[in-house]
This record gives structure tokens, C-alpha cells and sequence, in this order.
């Protein structure tokens, strides 16, 4: 079937619901750190907590891609019931999150939140192949990207722009400020409402032969019959989707190293505030330390939106050029991952909340060519009959990086290769945003450069 080009309306409400995935990982990752450190985590055990998001996303993902390419409900259709489930669950764990009593729990909630968003978030990638023809794929992918850009960007302010309004950002030891649970709170419930207004006003596409369709998924059926699908999809899984892999890997090894990092790193190396520890400490003294890192923390949580800002202009100019010329997606995203890492190892040099923002908008331009033009490349490299198959196993480049980074891969390289100081987290994360910029070059299909053609 030649598949009709769709209005920017129509683009950004079938993406609309990505503003609240948006606001879930934003929340996630700028604040979980912090409601870590709250809860008495110490510097060095913190990417270990992490664990769990990238395990949730390396088991759930493929699974539910292989779900989603054998569903269809005529009234919600193929990748929205999927939508809809996670959307529950994860603004569930969104809401309950800061109220973790202990740091267990707080572990807990994020295995959960984490599951959530991923079981959204794969269909709306696979949305996006199933309903554009290839002359819009990069522009697809960019809108999401444009809308991601403003959930980051406003999610990462609710904590800073709540204070400024009065909210206390100041709690017991062992408790979270009102302010972070507030925009908890704002986040789980606009996670919802976004996700419905995606179900309400985007209409999916039948398969196109219901018969065939009826009958591979009955052939198909049953958990092993799955899995030994996922595997064999493993195996054969396209050349350019592994050169991409690698790529992907060292994206996101760079990023999971920010969210897990940059809030001890950056409280402790630019504002000279770290998390005073209440066994050291107590009384007036710990009062004013833990003031002076709570109001860091909201600087630099700040500071983390600017990224979505400046992914969001990023994305505007993107969106532009994609819907006029046909655009080299290698060269934009290995100069935008330079850019990235550029803005990484600047925060070395960086004393003040200004020069942080410069920082952060630099890594901006690559989280937004990282949230668009690798899905673009891949989305013209497979079967389009298993899009959400792929889309879900392509997660594994993403998840990998974070599990390693996780299980000592970040302290082991930080203190051996740049040294003991927090702050090095940083210059690692920069380094490998580099290596993934420059690993473009190992891509040479040129259907996933720039092909935009309109057969099908």
C-alpha cells in the first residue's frame, strides 16, 4: 500500500503523547540521583542503583514490539493499546516516587517506571514507520523529537520554577523537599492526559491483507514460538542496524552516564555544594549544607532541561530542512554527537550556572539527531512487516551501554582512565559521545543515509 502523506497536525498528534514519555524520563533522569542521595545513597553506588531502567528496557522492549506487529483491535488498533497500559502504570510510579520511605523502595519505583515508559514508548517509534511514507520518515522522526525536546525542557523545571513560587526544595534527612513531589505529581498526571490525546486522535492502518495477518499470528503463537522468533531476528538482524548499534552504544553509555552522574558531579564541581552526609554532620551545619545542595540540585536539574531546549530548536530547524530537501542523516548526527561531546568535557572548565547552560544546550544537538536520525536510518534498512520487531530490538544498543555503565563500567573508567574527581564522570561521557560521532563513518548504506523515496 502507497502510503499518503500526512499534515504536520496529523504528525504532531500521532507523536503528542511522546511529551509525556518525555516528562517521565526527564523527571527520571534528573531527579532520580537526587531522590537517591535523599535516601542515602553514596556517589559511587549510584549507577549501580540505576540498574534496573536499562534491564526493564532490554527485556521489555523486544517483547513488546513482537506483541504490537500481531495486534489489532479495530477500535484502539495495533501500538495504542500498548500506549495506554504503560501510560497507567508508569504514572503510577511517577506519583509515588519521591514518597519512597527508603532507598530500596525508591529502586523499586524506578524498575517499574522504567518498564512503563518503554512499554509506551516502542510502539510510538513503530507508530511513526507504520503510518509515514519514506518521505517523511526523518520528518516524523524529528517532530517527536521536537515534542520530546519540550517535555524535557519543562519537566526539568517544574522542582527550580516550584521553589521559585514557594514551594519548599528543603525536607528532613531522609525525606524528599515538596517541590520534588510536586513535580512528580504534574508529571504522572500530564503522562496520562498525552497519551490519550494520541489514542483519541490518531487513527492506525488495518493490516492490509486481515486474513494473512490472522493467520501468521495463529502460526506464530504461543511464548516459545516468540522467542525463538526474537532470536532468530537477532541473528539475522540487518548489517547497518549492527553499525548503527554501535553507535548507539556509545550514545548512550554518554547519557546514562549524565543522568546517573551529573547531579553529584555537577553540585559538588560547579557550585561547590555536594550532599552532606547526615552520619558526618548535624544540627545548623547540616541544615545549611543540605540547603546549599538542594538549591544546587535545582540548578543543575535546571540546567539539565536546557538540553531539551535546545534538542527542541534543534529539532524546529531539522523539521524545516527534512520537509524541503532530502537531508545526509550521517553526517547530521555524527557532527551533532561531536557537538554533544564537546559540550560534556566543557563542563570541566565550568564555574557558574550560565556557562552550565552553554554546556547543556551543546548536548541538546545531540540528544536531538540521537532521538531522530538513527531511527530514521533504521527505519529504512528492515522489513517494514516487522518494524516494531526491529524498533524493539534496536533497544538493546540502547540498553547494553546503560547496563555496563551500570555494573562498574563508569567507576572503573572514570577514576582509571581521568582520575578520582566526580567531575571526570563528565569528561568520560564526553569522550564517548565523540567515539559515537565519529563511528558514522562506519555506515555506508546509502538507503539509510538519505533515501526518501515515495515507493513503498
Amino acid at each position: 500500500m502507497k502510503k499518503q502523506k500526512l499534515s504536520f497536525l496529523n504528525i504532531w498528534n500521532m507523536s503528542f503523547g511522546f511529551l509525556g514519555i518525555q516528562f517521565g524520563f526527564a523527571l527520571q533522569g534528573g531527579f532520580m540521583s537526587r531522590i537517591f542521595q535523599s535516601l542515602g545513597a553514596a556517589k559511587d553506588d549510584i549507577p549501580m542503583l540505576w540498574i534496573f531502567a536499562p534491564l526493564a528496557g532490554l527485556i521489555v522492549q523486544p517483547i513488546i514490539g513482537y506483541l504490537s506487529d500481531r495486534t489489532w483491535h479495530p477500535t484502539f488498533g495495533r501500538r495504542k493499546p500498548y500506549f495506554l497500559i504503560g501510560a497507567v502504570l508508569a504514572s503510577a510510579a511517577l506519583i509515588f516516587m519521591p514518597h519512597s520511605p527508603v532507598l530500596w523502595v525508591a529502586v523499586g519505583c524506578l524498575l517499574i517506571l522504567d518498564a512503563s515508559i518503554n512499554i509506551s514508548m516502542e510502539p510510538f517509534r513503530a507508530l511513526v514507520a507504520d503510518l509515514l511514507p519514506e518521505s517523511q520518515r526523518s520528518y516524523g522522526f524529528v517532530v517527536q523529537t521536537l515534542i520530546i525536546g519540550i517535555g524535557t525542557w519543562v519537566a526539568s523545571q517544574l522542582p527550580w520554577l516550584l521553589n521559585k513560587i514557594g514551594v519548599a526544595n528543603e525536607a528532613a534527612p531522609n525525606v524528599l523537599p515538596l517541590n520534588i513531589k510536586i513535580a512528580f505529581l504534574i508529571g504522572g498526571i500530564v503522562f496520562i492526559a498525552s497519551i490519550i490525546y494520541t489514542v483519541m486522535t490518531t487513527k492506525e492502518y488495518p493490516p492490509e491483507d486481515m486474513s494473512a495477518f490472522l493467520k501468521e499470528k495463529e502460526e506464530t503463537a504461543g511464548f516459545l514460538n516468540g522467542l525463538s522468533e526474537i532470536f532468530r531476528n537477532i541473528a539475522s538482524m540487518p548489517k547497518t542496524m549492527v553499525k548503527l548499534g554501535v553507535v548507539q552504544f556509545f550514545s548512550w553509555f554518554a547519557f546514562f552516564t549524565m543522568w546517573s552522574m551529573a547531579t553529584p558531579a555537577l553540585t559538588e564541581h560547579v557550585f561547590g555544594a555536594p550532599k552532606p552526609d547526615a552520619k558526618m554532620i548535624s544540627g545548623e551545619a547540616f541544615k545549611n549544607a543540605d540547603s546549599a545542595y538542594n538549591s544546587a540540585a535545582d540548578l543543575v536539574g535546571s540546567a539539565m532541561g536546557t538540553y531539551g531546549l535546545s534538542s527542541m530548536i534543534f529539532a524546529l530547524i531539522l523539521t524545516f530542512i527534512a520537509s524541503k530537501v532530502i537531508i545526509n542523516r550521517k553526517w547530521v548526527h555524527m557532527l551533532s554527537l561531536i557537538a554533544g561531546g564537546i559540550g560534556f568535557v566543557m563542563m570541566l572548565y565550568t564555574d557558574n550556572a550560565w556557562t552550565l547552560n552553554i554546556c547543556f544546550a551543546m548536548i541538546g544537538i545531540a540528544w536531538g539527531s540521537i532521538l531522530s536520525m538513527p531511527y530514521a536510518m533504521l527505519s529504512s534498512s528492515i522489513d517494514p512487516k516487522k518494524m516494531g520487531m526491529y524498533m524493539g530490538l534496536f533497544n538493546m544498543f540502547i540498553v547494553i551501554p546503560q547496563i555496563f555503565a551500570a555494573v562498574g563500567g563508569i567507576n572503573f573508567l572514570y577514576k582509571n582512565v581521568f582520575g578520582e574527581a566526580i567531575i571526570n564522570t563528565m569528561l568520560l561521557a564526553g569522550t564517548s559521545l565523540i567515539i559515537a560521532g565519529l563511528a558514522n563513518l562506519l555506515i555506508t548504506n546509502e538507503r539509510a543515509i538519505k533515501y526518501q523515496g515515495e515507493s513503498e
